[in-house]
């Protein structure tokens, strides 16, 4: 479907360019943060801190829903055995290569352009968190989730009980309960082996289900523009009530300030879990409609966008860790830096995507 291709193209343009920038913060987000040569201004921060904060949780948010609405028809007419050998073969081996060779050579690359020396065997046994797979982390997640969706309609020999616009509010609430409970144990940004995530955890499964309940009630094809008015609308509010909740407890730093909001018996903690759920879920739900209304160009520009989008998700670690290197001697602003390796890096990994993948030109699949 053309909106949906388009949209996870948009995606993964904003998830590289904000690796990129994310690399040259204090409060990190993307490994390049660990040699990176200076860091952003902190007023610089939190205005980054406030756009990529949200729309990093929308965005993971919505892949795994968008996943979920498509998964149960592909089980369908593939059958549980060939969709979970398609989903080994499209996730778990990327995810493997990454995780054993791919990314623990590219922190290697770094450290010594940063003029730290660094075995390669440490660079994928010593460095935290302990089998890293970088940017794949989520991919590893999907293929879990996946592949325990397939196992599911296979003892249950096809049974989903679908469902309708109040999942959305019910998931919501489920989300924002899990996440207090299991970030009293595993708070947020905390670091598990093989790069978990547990503390992300309720959202992904959460939002892949809610995709799964509402597939059968046309959602891929249109959103209810009453439900998605809504959902927008809760969002902002969302982020507007973030914001106001910065600013009333004095945060000016994000990582010395906002410890407290990550997890435990605090009142902090179950607010944040709440502004997120409502975030992630009303967020996700509106841009599939956005996309539906909004990215329904069928131009051959944005189409070839859209068929390397996954292979451009890739290929953005060595391009980004390799730009940024090439960066290292400019005696520029780290901004100006930044700026421009994301720039670079999301041309070039959907650039080098499209000439790898050189598909037919057909529209591409939403599923």
């Amino acid at each position: 479907m053309v909106p949906i291709d388009n949209l996870k193209a948009v995606l993964v343009a904003w998830i590289i360019a904000g690796h990129a920038l994310l690399g040259y913060t204090a409060i990190g987000g993307w490994p390049y943060d660990e040699v990176s040569e200076g860091t952003m201004p902190t007023g610089v921060e939190l205005l980054l801190g406030a756009v990529l904060g949200p729309s990093a949780l929308i965005v993971i948010g919505t892949f795994f829903f968008l996943s979920g609405l498509f998964a149960s028809d592909s089980i369908a007419r593939h059958g549980p055995p060939a969709f979970i050998r398609q989903r080994i073969f499209r996730l778990g081996l990327p995810w493997l290569l990454f995780m054993l060779l791919i990314w623990p050579f590219l922190m290697w690359i770094a450290y010594r352009s940063a003029g730290r020396p660094l075995e390669i065997s440490h660079a994928l046994g010593a460095r935290q968190p302990l089998l890293d797979s970088g940017p794949l982390w989520f991919v590893q997640i999907l293929l879990y989730v996946s592949i325990g969706h397939a196992l599911w309609i296979w003892v249950s020999h096809g049974r989903v009980r679908h469902s309708h616009a109040a999942a959305v509010v019910r998931t919501a609430m489920i989300i924002a309960a899990a996440s207090f409970v299991i970030r009293l144990w595993f708070p947020a940004r905390s670091q598990q082996v093989l790069e978990l995530h547990v503390w992300q955890w309720p959202q992904c499964v959460g939002l892949y289900v809610l995709g799964v309940l509402v597939a059968s009630r046309g959602w891929a094809e249109q959103v209810p523009v009453r439900l998605a008015r809504r959902c927008g609308i809760a969002a902002l509010a969302a982020i507007g009530v973030a914001l106001l909740i910065m600013a009333v407890t004095g945060v000016t730093n994000l990582k010395r300030d906002t410890v407290a909001f990550l997890g435990g018996w605090h009142w902090k903690a179950l607010t944040l879990d709440v502004i997120e759920a409502t975030l992630v879920v009303a967020g996700s739900v509106w841009l599939l409609a956005f996309a539906q209304r909004r990215l329904t160009d069928r131009a051959v520009t944005l189409t070839r966008m859209s068929r390397s989008a996954y292979p451009a998700y890739l290929l953005q670690a060595p391009i980004l860790i390799g730009l940024a290197i090439a960066a290292r001697s400019l005696e520029w602003p780290v901004l100006i830096k930044a700026v421009l390796v994301a720039a670079f890096a999301v041309v070039g990994s959907f650039g080098i995507g499209r000439i790898l993948t050189r598909y037919p030109s057909t529209p591409a699949s939403g599923e």
